[in-house]
């Protein structure tokens, strides 16, 4: 499957080109490996997006889904915030991320 445009830091150019075959393959060619915990993240991050039409920060993300937020940080390796929309084909997180 070919990927839709990304940007410098692999985020996709057009949001609405988002589909989960799409972010598994992003995941995929960045050699991130999405268990069945990290996709359910992405997903109630996409849904708190189209709630709120806003990418939360991690804080009030995990608060939002009820994870704590060093665990979070543990399964992803990182800010989670970061994997989190990018291969939710969301906007890149502000502020702290």
């Amino acid at each position: 499957m070919s990927l839709p445009e990304r940007d410098g830091d692999g985020y996709l150019t057009d949001m609405s080109l988002w589909t989960e075959e799409v972010g598994r393959a992003m995941a995929e060619a960045d050699g991130v490996e999405l268990d069945d915990a990290k996709w359910n993240q992405i997903i109630k991050a996409r849904e708190y997006y189209e709630e709120f039409n806003v990418v939360p920060p991690i804080r009030k993300f995990a608060k939002h889904i009820g994870e704590d937020q060093k665990e979070m940080f543990k399964m992803w390796m990182t800010g989670p915030m970061k994997p989190i929309t990018k291969y939710g084909g969301l906007p890149k997180p502000t502020g702290c991320v």
